[in-house]
């Protein structure tokens, strides 16, 4: 076994040697620099977790973002409450309530709106529909008016069942009245209440002449007072919400639901899955690490060495990065992740290669220092090159990648410095026992056999391989989606996506500002007749057209409905008698309607109410006690006309409508559309659902054409997407550049150099085309991965290159070295580690552990088939 002698391999070995002979004061020191360290980070690190404040404030989308907080900050991480509720009035006065509510809050709000509930809206709220929807509320209201009448002076269900059936024997004398409506709508609240899932009676959906389904929302915008120092910016804001809906009986169970979604929201639900996904994983990572150690070093205490010289190093990056920067971000805490997948790996192959030594049966003293001497060089190749690699990442306009480069290069250096200390000082407690390894295995006596025989199909396969790789990468994309990062089931996700199909209110539009009205005009304009654009709102827009004749409609409303004030219900008893006689006479009158009039246009919905009416009847007689008839009569009665007041009360305040122009519009109204500095504030809405990355793009384009400084979610989402992409093809290209550079000084062979890049490639080009066949898009998470398989790839083929090179292995005897199996072995420990996070809810850390496995398994085929190969081939000339 030849070890290289030179100046460099005698000052790691006398390095070595000083640490295994001074353990005892190394590690009461290590322990020291540990505990200081831990107080230093605890007592000063930060956290930031507003994501855009990982790009530079220079980059143009940020600066037009930045002018749009300024002119509306209300919108700036805004959460957005979402009120389901049964009925339209349920939902509209929950919201109103809520509203109310929260922007009393001031400890955790700043404001609260509720556009739909401002007091403008409710008086003006029917100069909003169209002719036509006035006319058909006219009607409806017409033949509603005699029900309305007789129900304000007696509010109970016999006067309500008695005026339908009354109504029935009108249209069946051939009165010409509207009841399909009235009658779908009560035999839906029949049928609900008896299939024990309760549903009022929507009369402002018997207004307006159409059908009560599914739920109706509100929805309410927030502005909440985030805490960046904290992790969860967003927790105690929400936290707010939620005991503020609970105090409103907003409960799981009650009829009217209330979700949390918006920006903060998501970002909140974002780190939370990420957090509780690392946690579930890290618990796996740790038993299969653990499991991989055993099978490749088979002794707790050389496990211990290499667990304790890993947490050191990390905690002393840590420290450096509370120096360095100061605080870590979304991005930066990555450090954590490349750390053990970059340091583990020091360790491992200092301890093999010294297993390795041992083996001639030298005692630790003469053993450790040639140990050191040989590994220590490419050590510090490996460590060089790698944080050379991490440093490129500096210069970057993506600020949370350019301090995780800063953060991640240094600790490759403070990894270098703990290992080649450390781990000889624990040698003096835990040293390491020569081992068989599992090479003698034959199956993986075999596998490792195949390559010396098959050189040339190697070459080939690679070259076809490569070639294809070529041909695939420009099919390679970024996801831009954010929501395809987060849980799916997420609350805040699952919301925000159903908000997305409505295309009237979708929350992801594009903002554009205008200075004055003119270019507002213009603008919405040029912007309304773009295909890619389905409408533009702005605060013109609430202007309505046609007001005069929309007054003269509700003016005939008015005297239709004309002064009605409901009589309070007393708290009788309920008479079932007279209940029940008064639904038996309904159930006679449709009856004979059916059998008279089958041909009627409200023959169907009129067979729909005596279906529910009979069974109903059957519900009655099937209970036994009094007590439980009286109490279905009460709730019947009650999911019937509870809601009638207040639909009255609201109807009432819309007829007193006015005409107005747009100086008539309130603060509360116009401040979401025209700031205080005469900024008009345009939402620019998708023709498309722009979840498709696709129609993202071509709708932000073509709005960007029209208003450069347009910005939102869409633009927000699209162009932070392109300066990741854009910072790491920078980064990626520094890097090259350096580690070419890098390797040329310190190999001081051209020859070395390009066998040490060639399975770097190759493995890029490789990932590259699986990521295309398996259809698996990059993504502001997954790119994380990236430098971690960049660094593992450098370190893998330094090792071969430096050990056949500088230590004169043939080809055939280095895949049976401490050298391979310090490579697979650490792979191994990467991969059970990080390829972990693939069972993690968050997705877009799911899709960065499955990106780890596919990066590392390829640049373990690259470094242990297809470098060997190269390498032999480049030792030995052709024979003649």
């Amino acid at each position: 076994m030849k070890i290289l002698t030179g100046a460099g391999s005698h000052f790691f070995a006398h390095w070595t040697a000083f640490s295994y002979r001074q353990a005892i004061w190394i590690i009461i020191l290590a322990f020291v620099a540990a505990v200081l360290s831990i107080t230093y980070t605890v007592n000063n690190l930060g956290v930031q977790t507003d994501t855009t404040d990982m790009l530079s404030e220079d980059v143009p989308f940020r600066i037009n973002h930045k002018r749009y907080k300024e002119a509306f900050p209300q919108y700036e991480d805004a959460l957005l409450l979402v009120v389901d509720a049964p009925t339209p009035e349920q939902a509209h006065e929950t919201a109103k309530q809520l509203t109310y509510y929260l922007q009393n809050d001031d400890a955790h709000f700043y404001e609260a709106s509720y556009l739909s509930g401002d007091s403008f809206f409710e008086q003006n709220g029917l100069l909003y529909k169209n002719l036509s929807e006035l006319e058909n509320i006219t009607d409806q209201l017409a033949a509603a008016q005699p029900l309305i009448a007789r129900l304000a002076e007696n509010p109970t269900l016999e006067t309500f069942l008695s005026v339908l059936s009354e109504a029935v024997v009108e249209i069946n004398s051939g009165r010409n009245l509207e009841l399909e409506t009235v009658f779908n709508g009560v035999s839906s609240t029949l049928d609900a209440r008896l299939a024990g899932e309760p549903r009022a009676l929507s009369w402002q959906i018997l207004f307006n002449g159409e059908r009560q389904t599914g739920l109706y929302q509100e929805l309410i915008l927030t502005r909440p007072k985030h805490d960046y120092a904290q992790l969860f910016a967003a927790e105690q804001s929400m936290n707010a919400v939620r005991e503020t809906a609970m105090d409103m009986g907003l409960t799981h169970d009650s009829p009217v639901k209330l979700r949390i979604t918006g920006e903060a929201a998501l970002a909140f639900d974002e780190l939370n899955s990420a957090m509780h996904g690392a946690q579930s994983a890290g618990i796996l990572a740790l038993v299969l690490v653990i499991v991989v150690l055993l099978v490749a070093v088979r002794s707790v205490g050389a496990i211990m060495t290499v667990m304790l010289t890993l947490i050191l190093g990390l905690i002393l990056t840590a420290a450096f990065a509370t120096f360095a920067v100061g605080h870590l971000n979304l991005i930066s805490i990555a450090f954590a992740v490349l750390y053990i997948g970059l340091g583990v790996d020091y360790a491992i192959h200092f301890l093999l290669r010294h297993e390795e030594i041992r083996k001639n049966g030298s005692p630790v003293i003469q053993a450790l220092p040639m140990a050191g001497g040989d590994i220590g060089r490419a050590l510090t190749i490996c460590a060089v090159t790698t944080a050379i690699g991490f440093y490129a990442f500096i210069p970057t306009s993506y600020d949370g990648v350019a301090e995780l480069g800063l953060i991640s290069g240094s600790g490759m250096i403070i990894s270098l410095l703990v290992t080649l200390t450390i781990v000889p000082a624990l040698q003096r407690f835990f040293p390491i026992q020569p081992i068989k390894p599992l090479i003698s295995v034959k199956p993986v006596h075999t596998v490792l056999e195949w390559p010396i025989h098959a050189r040339k199909s190697i070459f080939i396969l690679t070259i076809c391989a490569a070639l294809l790789s070529i041909f695939a990468l420009p099919q390679i994309k970024f996801d831009y989606n954010l929501l395809n990062l987060n849980d799916p089931r997420a609350e805040s996700v699952e919301t925000f996506r159903e908000l997305l199909e409505n295309s009237d209110d979708s929350p992801w539009h594009i903002i554009a500002l205008a200075d004055n009205r003119d270019e507002t005009v213009r603008l919405v304009q040029q912007l309304s007749g773009l295909q890619e654009v389905d409408k533009a709102v702005t605060l013109l827009d609430f202007v309505p057209k046609h007001q005069e004749e929309k007054i003269r409609l509700i003016e005939e409303m008015a005297m239709t409905l004309g002064p009605i004030s409901f009589v309070p219900s007393s708290q009788k008893r309920v008479n079932i008698d007279e209940q029940r006689i008064v639904l038996v006479d309904l159930k006679r009158e449709l009856s004979r309607f059916l059998d008279e009039q089958s041909a009627h246009q409200a023959s169907q919905a009129a067979k729909n109410l005596h279906a529910s009416v009979r069974n109903l009847l059957s519900r009655l007689n099937a209970l036994s006690e009094g007590e439980a008839r009286e109490s279905l009569l009460f709730e019947v009665e009650y999911d019937l006309l509870h809601l009638l007041p207040v639909s009255l009360q609201r109807l009432q305040l819309a007829l007193g409508a006015s005409t107005f122009t747009l100086e008539d519009i309130p603060e509360s109204v116009k401040m979401h559309w025209l700031s205080k500095q005469g900024i008009y504030r345009i939402a620019v809405y998708p023709a498309d659902n722009i979840s498709d990355n696709n129609a993202l793009k071509m709708f932000v384009r073509a709005v960007q054409d029209v208003t450069p400084g347009a910005t939102g979610v869409p633009v927000i989402s699209l162009e932070a997407g392109k300066a990741v992409v854009d910072a790491f093809i920078h980064a990626f290209s520094l890097a090259i550049i350096g580690v070419v550079v890098a390797l040329l000084v310190l190999l001081r062979c051209l020859k070395s150099t390009v066998l040490v890049l060639v399975p770097l490639i190759l493995a890029a080009l490789f990932t590259g085309a699986v990521t295309v066949l398996m259809g698996l898009p990059f993504n502001f998470a997954n790119v994380i991965a990236l430098p971690l398989i960049l660094g593992i790839g450098i370190d893998c083929s330094v090792h071969m290159v430096h050990r056949s090179r500088n230590n004169g292995e043939a080809y055939e005897n280095l895949l049976y070295t401490s050298t391979a199996r310090a490579i697979y072995y650490s792979a191994l420990t990467t991969m059970a580690g990080f390829g972990s996070l693939i069972f993690s809810q968050h997705q877009g850390t799911t899709s960065m552990g499955l990106l780890l496995l596919i990066g590392v398994v390829l640049t373990l085929v690259c470094v242990l088939i297809i470098l060997p190969v190269l390498l032999h081939a480049a030792n030995h000339k052709p024979s003649t």
